[in-house]
């Protein structure tokens, strides 16, 4: 698809099934958007020991999506990833928007069996580091040796099939999106603090493009001690995980 060859040029990593888009949104589409996740009713807002959540379209079940239209303005969004991606196979039908405040985070975690393979993250407000690491199946535990006919286990930091942790900046306005690999293989999460180092994050170049930006230069900066990278979590992040739940059970609803 033409989508995906163009896409190709935001390849990030060693993993060609991550890319990260900056600047994806404009600041006034992201103003547009805040306004839209915060004029929502209350009702909206699910609250959970680390933060809250909005879901939209609908309710995911074990066997396949209970559906409920979105909104125009995550419409039109959705539309805009899938057409510039050419990465789903059909229209994204479900978003979650996470609010992180400054010292929040997520575990790791990996997306449940009932969505597509493929997951668009759309980052608003601060900065934050994402980490992805390896699923424990691809850890090599243990390390056998003998020695005098007894055999000795060690613990190693050895992953099978070259697979390592590694980290990406997510910029306000910036998307991410990984599939494959990057989807089945690895754990993504944000630790829970307000500072978050990110020497060594796989788009370090890509994410600081607009660092002439007032809101950028604030947000990151590079501390005096031993020239350590990190970034201050200052403001509130809200992001859009959109993806696509293949089954869909129209007929459940019951009004």
């Amino acid at each position: 698809m033409e989508g995906t060859e163009n896409f190709n040029q935001f390849i990030v990593g060693n993993l060609p099934t991550l890319m990260y888009v900056p600047d994806f949104i404009t600041n006034t589409e992201e103003t547009e958007l805040l306004n839209n996740i915060y004029g929502a009713p209350l009702s909206k807002w699910k609250s959970l020991k680390s933060r809250r959540l909005q879901n939209w379209g609908g309710i995911v079940h074990e066997k396949g999506l209970l559906p409920q239209d979105l909104p125009p303005w995550l419409t039109k969004i959705t539309q805009r990833i899938n057409e510039k991606s050419g990465l789903f196979p059909s229209a994204i039908n479900h978003i979650l928007i996470n609010e992180y405040l400054p010292n929040q985070g997520i575990m790791p975690h990996q997306d449940g069996p009932a969505y597509f393979p493929v997951v668009a993250i759309l980052s608003l407000g601060s900065p934050v580091v994402m980490e992805f690491t390896p699923h424990s199946k691809l850890k090599k535990d243990v390390d056998e040796q003998t020695s005098n006919g007894e055999a000795f286990v060690t613990e190693t930091n050895e992953w099978k099939e070259n697979h390592h942790p590694f980290s990406i900046l997510l910029m306000p306005c910036s998307l991410l999106i990984f599939k494959d690999n990057a989807y089945s293989d690895y754990l993504h999460g944000i630790k829970d603090n307000h500072m978050h180092q990110y020497d060594g994050v796989i788009n370090e170049t890509e994410a600081l493009t607009h660092l002439g930006m007032d809101s950028s230069e604030k947000a990151v900066e590079v501390t005096r001690s031993g020239d350590t990278k990190v970034i201050h979590r200052t403001s509130t992040r809200i992001s859009l995980t959109c993806r696509l739940v293949f089954k869909v059970h129209k007929k459940l609803f019951k009004f």
